[in-house]
């Protein structure tokens, strides 16, 4: 039996309490020697008789950390008296530094302790929750690193620092009111409000008023129920649905929360939930459609807000422009913010690295951030070390090297420059972090985005090889490595052909996927001119004098009319799509769900809650073939819609209906690919896959086929999974 050796474990053992946690195993059992730091791994000395119960110990790691691998190595020389922990050094950089957690449960008890350290401090934390990537400048994670280092410890928090048995043993962020952040409570003016600033911060949002709070990541607006209009109002977001924190009662009161929502809902993540309403027609003025996005409180500072409000919901929604980044600095906030808040609660504590609220759905990753993010994947991908610079909508960025993919935090939409600044920003942070040369730079397929741009010039800076991936192939990489028939299902992704895809069928394994079939190609009179206004795309997919006057009938006027007829007729500034989210916005124009698209999504949206309260029925599908590829045709999917709607049935049963009969030809091309073939599997990914009767209706045509189903719960389905596909691509070419 052992009773020396180095034990070297590698995982993500930075910023997750290891050091501490070792030393206080080697105390349990009797072990001297050292523990240090080195990157992605922890190089331990050990001597002892209970040398293998300490390693058994060690090699189960923290709450936060994730081991990859536990090695011990000989080891000589003698026995030191004591146990030390040592200076970080350099080395691996594989692990990486673990997402923001929310506050613990022992943190939240010590705040609410009267006459306790750290009563009524809002930034009170331990080795086991608190910032970690939103604070950190370079690894190793140590104080000096972080933006924590201009705070230095008051004698009482030292003293716990360097305390064997304290869960603040070496903890980063230890701080209390004697030597940590302090909040300060201002005036959209700038002049600020004496009193204590939490306290006066409930009063003022139970009040009515709009207060802007700066969180681990960046600024929220908050307000009650009552006012959430007059936020929609100052915003110009009128139609869009806003994220509430909640009591978890309160939360349990107005939603409908599964085992695994619940579970999710109170995860040291804490990510925002999408949940069904109980009562649908409730809380119009925050969420006009069936569902709303519920998080707890999950820090400090959101708990004691919470003590001090009499309102058990607050609507809790990112500061910044849909899209742009979130706003960190208080500057920033007062030049921009000054019109849509009343009130600016803030604290002293630099945001290094911003990071959005993570969204959740039915259990699938919507948005990618605080709690999930950065998210690191082991993957063998080869020796090359990729970069995978995402899509133009909900990007985020990836790093592979060394056998791990790292992705980063939600980014934005980089169509403006703010957002590729960030985006830029995002890369030069994460390839520093883990130490990246590029070898190869992916993309999207579309010419013209700016990030296709962008990574045209980080190639050559680095003289990496530069691969162009298409959109939905890298929604099916995110996937699965497998032989698959792949379903990519979404808004817009630029074609092989040019043209504009959203409704593909691919068989194959990557890199290797064939389109095999895909929804009928309609026009988009106008181009993005018909995703703002969808009746534009019902009229391109449905050109018929009904259709006309229909739209006649709600306000088009004789000349858009003719202009839109030629227009059609023409293809003058016509684009062609395949998209499956643009026959959902035609179905939603034609019902009168949705005439004017005024954020992402919300037409099909929109419908899917009109279908919550309809009896979906089965519809005849028709199917052709184009060069070898099957076609599924929406243009008859919609003109029997027409004809249901002509003849008076309900809308909410021809919503119903028409999204369950998409799902239906989608599925049905898919299982004939797969049976034609001998392929085993299907993998479905892209937005519209968040809609739960179209998800549940194909998984459920698939699975009755006797195929087995793949979904990704690691990212998004959505565009946040596409720069780690654009990897993955890149990691497969050759194979």
């Amino acid at each position: 039996m052992r009773t020396r050796g180095t034990i070297i474990i590698r995982g993500i053992v930075q910023g997750v309490g290891f050091r501490p946690f070792v030393y206080a195993r080697a105390q349990e059992f009797g072990i001297t020697g050292t523990v240090k730091n080195l990157g992605s791994e922890v190089e331990i000395h050990a001597f002892g008789d209970r040398f293998e119960e300490f390693l058994a110990a060690v090699s189960r790691g923290t709450p936060l950390s994730h081991i990859d691998s536990v090695e011990v190595q000989d080891l000589r020389g003698g026995a030191p008296d004591t146990f030390t922990i040592l200076e970080s050094g350099s080395g691996n950089l594989s692990g990486f530094i673990p997402a923001d957690v929310a506050t613990c449960d022992d943190c939240i008890v010590d705040i609410f302790t009267p006459g306790g350290r750290y009563e009524g401090y809002w930034a009170t934390s331990c080795v086991n929750c608190g910032p970690r990537y939103s604070i950190i400048n370079t690894t190793p994670y140590d104080r000096e690193r972080t933006s924590m280092a201009v705070f230095p410890m008051c004698a009482a928090c030292g003293s716990e620092y360097t305390d064997p048995s304290c869960r603040r043993h070496h903890a980063q962020t230890i701080a209390c009111a004697a030597c940590g952040p302090h909040l300060t409570l201002i005036r959209a003016d700038g002049t600020q409000v004496e009193g204590d600033p939490v306290r006066e911060a409930a009063a003022l949002l139970d009040a009515g008023s709009i207060v802007a709070v700066r969180g681990i990541g960046g600024f929220h607006i908050a307000c009650t129920e009552e006012a959430a209009g007059e936020l929609k109002r100052r915003l110009g977001r009128t139609e869009q649905p806003l994220a509430v924190m909640a009591t978890p009662e309160e939360v349990e009161r107005i939603a409908i929360v599964s085992d695994e929502d619940r579970r999710i809902l109170h995860s040291r993540e804490r990510p925002i939930v999408v949940l069904a309403k109980r009562d649908s027609a409730s809380l119009r003025g925050i969420s006009n459609l069936h569902t709303i996005g519920c998080m707890l409180p999950y820090t400090g500072l959101h708990h004691l807000l919470f003590a001090h409000l009499a309102h058990p919901l607050l609507v809790m929604t990112s500061a910044n422009l849909p899209g742009y980044p979130m706003i960190t600095d208080l500057s920033v906030a007062l030049d921009r913010l000054s019109r849509q808040v009343d009130y600016i609660l803030t604290h002293d504590r630099r945001i290094i690295n911003r990071c959005d609220d993570s969204v959740v759905r039915d259990g699938y990753i919507i948005r990618l951030s605080r709690g999930l993010a950065p998210k690191r994947t082991a993957i063998d991908l080869g020796d090359a070390c990729i970069l995978g610079v995402g899509p133009e909508l909900n990007a985020n960025i990836s790093v592979y090297r060394n056998g791990f993919c790292i992705t980063s935090p939600h980014v934005g939409n980089v169509r403006n420059p703010q957002t590729l600044a960030y985006l830029q920003e995002t890369v030069e942070k994460i390839g520093g972090l883990v130490g990246a040369r590029y070898d190869r730079v992916v993309h999207d397929l579309h010419p013209q985005f700016l990030s296709t741009r962008y990574a045209h010039e980080v190639a050559e800076a680095a003289g990496a090889e530069l691969l162009a991936v298409q959109h939905h192939r890298a929604h099916i990489a995110a996937t699965t490595r497998e032989e698959c028939v792949g379903i990519a299902i979404d808004g817009v992704g630029y074609g092989d052909d040019g043209t504009i895809w959203g409704g593909e069928v691919f068989a194959g394994k990557v890199p290797h996927l064939d389109r095999v079939a895909h929804l009928e190609v309609v026009p988009m009179p106008g181009g993005d001119l018909a995703t703002r206004f969808p009746e534009r795309m019902l009229y391109g997919i449905l050109p018929t004098s009904g259709v006309r006057d229909l739209l006649a009938s709600r306000g088009w006027s004789d000349i858009e009319l003719a202009v839109l007829t030629r227009q059609v007729e023409r293809g003058l500034n016509v684009a062609a799509t395949s998209s499956t989210g643009r026959v959902l916005d035609a179905a939603a124009a034609l019902l009168g769900i949705c005439r004017e698209r005024t954020y992402d999504g919300e037409p099909a949206m929109k419908l899917e809650s009109a279908a919550c309260a309809g009896r979906a029925a089965a519809w005849d599908l028709e199917f052709s073939r184009d060069g070898g590829r099957e076609v599924f045709s929406t243009r008859s999917l919609l003109a029997e819609a027409y004809r249901r709607m002509a003849a008076g049935e309900r809308r909410a049963d021809i919503a119903a209906s028409f999204q369950y009969n998409l799902a239906r030809g989608v599925a049905a091309m898919a299982v004939r690919a797969a049976q034609e073939r001998g392929i085993p599997r299907v993998a479905l990914s892209g937005g519209v896959a968040y809609n739960r009767a179209i998800r549940e209706t194909i998984l459920g045509e698939v699975r009755a086929a006797g195929l087995e189903v793949v979904m990704n719960r690691e990212y998004p389905l959505g565009d946040g999974c596409i720069s780690f596909g654009q990897v993955v691509y890149g990691g497969s070419v050759g194979e």
